[in-house]
């Protein structure tokens, strides 16, 4: 079975978050921020974080617009998807399927993602989308192949 897909991000500023994300709505969920470090980008130079510590759960809606209209540098990411007004604490990929999460979206490195999906469905377009837009290795995470212990970049 499939639990998500890993892949490799190009090690740059972009706009990666966002187009990793354009398959589904992110505006249907609230987002539970972890810890990370990212970065805005500001006269091509390393700015303000793009996560401040008054962000550590945002409305979709306001996900969307910091993503898709600000360009970043990801170094870690830890973002979780929760239908609005729902939140866990999950370490765990056992957790993450008991909980009310939806999606968990993890950046290491500044190249290394990995997205684990409850829907099946939003899982394949995820992969698709992935393939598309050219990033390295994408390949699904299955049972036998996870080797992730934490749902975590720490």
């Amino acid at each position: 079975m499939n639990r998500g897909i890993i892949f490799e991000l190009p090690n740059e500023y972009g706009t990666f978050l966002d187009d990793v994300l354009k398959p589904i709505d992110i505006t249907d969920f609230n987002w539970k921020i972890g810890s990370g470090e990212s970065y805005e980008i500001k006269n091509n130079e390393l700015g303000e974080d793009l996560f401040h510590e008054d962000k550590k759960v945002m409305e979709g809606i306001a996900l969307k617009e910091l993503l898709k209209n600000s360009s970043y540098y990801i170094i870690f990411a830890d973002l979780q998807a929760y239908p609005k007004g729902k939140f866990d604490e999950i370490n765990t990929y056992e957790e993450f399927m008991k909980s009310d999460c939806e999606l968990v979206f993890l950046v290491e490195d500044s190249c290394y993602a990995t997205i684990y999906c409850k829907d099946k469905d939003k899982l394949q377009l995820l992969y698709k989308n992935a393939r598309d837009c050219r990033f390295k290795d994408v390949e699904y995470i299955t049972n036998e192949s996870d080797t992730r212990t934490r749902l975590s970049v720490w």
